[in-house]
């Protein structure tokens, strides 16, 4: 659930009235939700709503407060920032962020937060999503479309973007990319799948543990991906990388079943998981 800003005042001019108007009753949301048995939340703020080092300092507030209430921090945390679209223009909001500040808050929000998974979307162009992933990015979209209705389309319905996508690339090119700069493309649910969530992937998470289940589900559902949905160049590379990364994994055990679910794949069958 994103904040949208921390900063009252300017949050009670951009929402004067409707569900979102109650800056307090959305700030604790979070709360209420953990208090209601949702024990995996994400946070963000759409950075140039407010000076940007107000929100950012909330933001870091805001994970501390769950983490000391609940024992669980944020599972996720994004970090859009201001970026043009229909009828808006960056001239309406001068604490909008430039490349080097929005990459600074990346890096120290990693170093503050070292266990969540930091998410920027296709609102960035490809050469600060580059850059973004070296300083502390560990999820980012592909192949996204912001209007309403946009997936069940061909095309994007007129004057309905929520913002303009600066990197238009399919999934396909993302994923090839990634692998050309050495990433490995995960698509991996299986903490969700599995219940490891709230303090169970804390607990994982801050341990280093996590890498057991995290680095052979990759491979699992990368295989995935280039057996039923990649072009021959991504499925190559790929290939190639899996092949490289698979006597990485360091638990014997894990990694002879890792080998023989990627010929299961191969073979037709879906849905491995650790």
């Amino acid at each position: 659930l994103f904040q949208e800003t921390y900063h009252k005042e300017h949050y009670e001019e951009l929402h004067p009235r409707g569900p979102k108007s109650d800056y307090a009753y959305h700030t604790e949301s979070m709360d209420r939700a953990m208090q209601g048995g949702i024990d995996d939340v994400g946070l963000g703020v759409l950075f140039g709503l407010s000076t940007y080092r107000y929100d950012f300092v909330g933001l870091m507030m805001h994970a501390e407060h769950l983490e000391a209430t609940f024992g669980v921090g944020p599972h996720t945390i994004s970090v859009p920032r201001i970026c043009p679209a229909d009828d808006i223009s960056l001239d309406s909001f001068p604490e909008a962020i430039p490349d080097d500040t929005f990459l600074h808050i990346i890096a120290v929000a990693r170093l503050a937060v070292p266990y969540t998974g930091i998410i920027v979307s296709t609102r960035e162009r490809e050469a600060v999503r580059q850059r973004a992933l070296h300083v502390g990015v560990s999820q980012i979209s592909g192949g996204s479309r912001t209007s309403v209705g946009g997936y069940a389309q061909t095309t994007e319905a007129a004057h309905s973007e929520q913002f303009e996508v600066s990197d238009p690339r399919t999934l396909d090119e993302v994923v090839y990319w990634l692998l050309q700069q050495g990433h490995i493309p995960s698509f991996c649910t299986a903490c969700y799948r599995e219940g490891r969530t709230g303090d169970r992937f804390m607990s994982l998470c801050k341990s280093g543990q996590i890498s057991n289940c995290c680095g052979p589900n990759a491979l699992l559902t990368l295989q995935e991906y280039l057996e039923d949905y990649a072009s021959p160049a991504t499925r190559e590379l790929g290939l190639e990388m899996i092949s490289q990364q698979l006597p990485t994994i360091p638990n014997e055990r894990v990694r002879a079943i890792a080998q023989q679910r990627l010929q299961q794949i191969k073979a037709g069958e879906r849905d491995f998981r650790f």
